[in-house]
């Protein structure tokens, strides 16, 4: 070992630690807040991440999934001897909604909070991670095996920058995807698909509404019977407490166009739009077979019900679930460090409300990558003035370092 490195294993983690510079990640998460990045458009994000871990002596690539959307990705090369280590966040945030009462893209801080649009899922975690890279520097440690940092882009459509990522070639043995779990680490959520369910009627003139067949009141019918579903297949109550349907959207009008301007006409066609998830051991094609038998019962019990169900895949690709042993060195490790910084064990497994998040780490995990979910935010995220707790910024950046630091050291994978 070179002079100035740092031995994760004589004991002194303290340095590592103590290098992550508080008021350092909150003014980084306070800039990328400022960095508008709706997903489709995280070209400028990409480029300010990229010029960072140059800064920090990194590796780095642009890699372009879409026109103009660009991974961002940077390596520290390992001494060697020791597995490789990836940190994986999405850099694509939801749009801000009505209600709030700071700037979405303001990046205001207080005492307490980091403000604006995506601080929570996940701009607070890539801060995190990036400034655990920073602190392993600050503090002499050198990996002896290599070190990712993937920033990504389109989590929000499905994963489609890890997805190219994978592609790519870029592996590692183990990961941490930092979604907000409020500092949980989560081995277990559900996977993640959409669905639209189109409902059909005969439109007549409110004068003549006895002689037509509302699409709206069937729809209603939907509704109730989506609300109290469940999917066949679950192997335990706990992959059954996984299974969840939420409506997001719906749309009614007259002929397949939608017009909206004749309120007089009973609707013939009233579509949802809805996200499903299943945990790990139930099946895509399971569940649109479960949708699809919902529909012709409702059809058995009224003979004016017609109705269709279909996969959404033109936007977004289908985000399976994921599932790691919870006894996995990653996890350990994670644990480890989570109790060295906060003094209390994280909660583990399939931990809600996160169990029902999609995420990255399905498909880092399907191509052969051990890993978990673990980042701070959560109890804030989507919701109006998003915001993250300071403290638990700064605890994720350190235990992020000290997982890095234990990951990358010869035979972490064997712990």
């Amino acid at each position: 070992m070179r002079m100035g490195q740092v031995s994760l294993w004589n004991g002194e983690t303290r340095p590592i630690a103590a290098a992550v510079d508080r008021s350092r990640v909150v003014s980084f998460l306070s800039e990328t807040a400022r960095i508008k990045s709706y997903s489709g458009d995280e070209r400028d994000i990409a480029r300010f991440m990229a010029e960072r871990m140059r800064g920090l002596g990194l590796e780095v690539a642009l890699q372009e999934v879409r026109p103009n959307r660009f991974n961002a990705i940077g390596v520290w090369r390992g001494a060697g001897g020791g597995p490789s280590f990836m940190f994986n966040g999405h850099m694509d945030t939801n749009p801000a909604g009505m209600g709030w009462t700071k700037d979405p893209l303001g990046g205001v801080v207080d005492r307490r909070f980091v403000y604006g649009i995506g601080v929570s899922n996940m701009k607070a975690a890539n801060a995190a991670a990036f400034h655990a890279v920073e602190a392993l520097k600050a503090s002499g440690f050198v990996p002896a095996g290599d070190l990712i940092l993937a920033y990504v882009v389109g989590e929000l459509q499905g994963g489609i920058g890890t997805l190219k990522l994978i592609e790519s070639g870029v592996r590692a043995d183990a990961f941490v995807v930092g979604e907000p779990t409020d500092l949980s680490a989560v081995t277990c959520h559900a996977a993640s698909f959409v669905f639209r369910i189109h409902t059909f009627g005969k439109t007549r003139h409110l004068s003549k509404r006895e002689e037509g067949v509302d699409a709206i009141e069937k729809m209603l019918k939907v509704l109730a019977r989506l609300k109290r579903m469940t999917f066949n297949g679950a192997k335990t109550a706990r992959d059954r407490g996984i299974n969840r349907i939420n409506v997001g959207v719906m749309r009614a009008g007259v002929s397949r166009e939608y017009h909206e301007w004749r309120a007089a006409q009973l609707a013939d066609v009233c579509t949802i739009k809805a996200a499903g998830r299943i945990a790990p051991g139930q099946t895509l094609e399971g569940a649109m077979a479960d949708l699809r038998r919902m529909l012709r019962d409702l059809g058995r019990e009224d003979r004016d019900f017609r109705a269709e169900v279909e996969l959404v895949d033109d936007e977004r690709v289908y985000m399976p679930p994921f599932e790691v042993d919870p006894s996995a060195p990653v996890v350990r490790a994670l644990a480890a460090a989570h109790r060295e910084v906060t003094g209390t064990r994280p909660k583990i497994g399939a931990v809600a409300p996160y169990k029902f998040y999609g995420s990255d780490a399905a498909h880092l995990a399907q191509a052969g990558m051990q890993g978990l979910v673990y980042g701070p935010g959560g109890k804030y995220n989507t919701m109006p003035d998003e915001r993250v707790d300071i403290a638990d910024l700064v605890n994720a950046a350190k235990v992020y370092a000290l997982t890095m630091a234990r990951m990358t050291a010869p035979g972490a994978l064997a712990r």
